[in-house]
């Protein structure tokens, strides 16, 4: 059985309507500043050379612009490019796809069929890439933008909550994309640049990762009711090391301190069942299956005695990380800090 991959919670986003904004001063203008001669059909930076979007991407929304006036100087004006600029821009276009876009009588012109087929593609493309842009901006707005955050599935319940609500006394309508994981899947997620940063223990110590240590949580020994030791306040782990374990599957960062403290009391765990989620481990452990150690509960269970463990000290710590040099957006920058002034009181007592 291996580790599914964490469910995405988004919080509902809400756009605000924006002008539409006119399109920045075009390379065709800037090449009218300058005198000697000028490759118009150098490629664009970021694209195949011997694509097409390299030679028309710089000039879709010029041809959209003159399709949609019918009538190159008023496209002009509207587009705030000089006339010949655009002229010359729409003769280069239909010479670059060998194929007659328009139909010309002085300055008016009309689609020809070829140039109404083209339009209908441009006029898509045209429009997401308004979306994309849109979009990125909203994500970046510092009033309202978004936050994709990770963090290990037994902070779901109180942790987070609280930590989102309090953020966003101050920062109301900045939205979050959530997700649910174990440690190793979320640091993956953060270097492939899905998320912006996670909560995770054990805290990473990767070259590639900025981490910082926010808090600490004692584990407890979790028996059965009926156990021989349910009737003990306190217990050394060696004192369980006869015992079946209920434990989180490999590649899970309690796993791995579980492994490390039964280590360092002499033993290895004898383990019966690998699980998920540590709510699921708890119902095991209530149906005499074994014994796990785990974070305390968000909500006390039945069926079940917690122990604090003496020795060795059972903790593990709690931590925020991030990609090194990745730039922040104003809304991640505000929840950084946020998270990084709560050190010592990310846990709820």
């Amino acid at each position: 059985m291996r580790p599914m991959h964490g469910k995405a919670i988004i919080v509902p986003m809400v756009h605000e309507p924006s002008s539409r904004r006119r399109l920045s001063r075009s390379s065709y203008e800037h090449d009218m500043d300058h005198t000697g001669p000028v490759d118009h059909t150098a490629p664009v930076a970021g694209l195949d050379p011997d694509s097409w979007s390299a030679v028309l991407a710089p000039r879709l929304a010029h041809f959209a612009g003159v399709a949609r006036h019918e009538h190159v100087t008023r496209a002009a004006q509207d587009m705030a490019v000089p006339q010949s600029t655009l002229s010359r821009a729409m003769v280069r276009l239909e010479r670059d796809l060998g194929v007659a876009l328009f139909a010309r009588k002085g300055r008016t012109v009309s689609l020809t069929p070829a140039g109404r087929t083209f339009l209908t593609s441009v006029e898509r493309a045209l429009a997401e890439v308004e979306r994309a842009a849109e979009s990125v901006r909203a994500d970046a707005d510092p009033a309202s933008g978004k936050v994709a955050f990770g963090f290990l599935h037994t902070m779901g319940s109180e942790t987070v909550p609280a930590l989102i609500r309090a953020f966003r006394a101050d920062h109301p309508r900045v939205r979050f994309q959530l997700v649910q994981n174990y440690g190793e899947a979320m640091l993956e997620r953060l270097r492939a640049g899905e998320l912006d940063l996670c909560l995770t223990s054990p805290v990473p110590d990767a070259p590639d990762l900025v981490a910082r240590r926010l808090d600490e949580q004692r584990l407890r020994l979790v028996v059965p009711d009926d156990h021989r030791l349910a009737g003990r306040r306190r217990v050394r782990l060696a004192e369980a090391a006869d015992e079946t374990f209920v434990t989180l599957e490999p590649g899970y960062g309690l796993r791995r301190i579980t492994d490390d403290l039964c280590a360092e009391a002499g033993f290895r765990p004898r383990v019966a069942f690998e699980g998920e989620e540590a709510e699921t481990l708890r119902g095991l452990v209530a149906a005499g299956l074994g014994v796990a150690l785990l974070p305390p509960p968000a909500v006390a269970r039945p069926g079940v005695v917690e122990l604090t463990v003496t020795a060795p000290r059972a903790a593990r710590e709690i931590g925020v990380a991030w990609l090194d040099g990745h730039p922040d957006t104003p809304p991640v920058a505000a929840f950084k800090r946020f998270l990084l002034s709560r050190r010592g009181q990310l846990l709820p007592d």
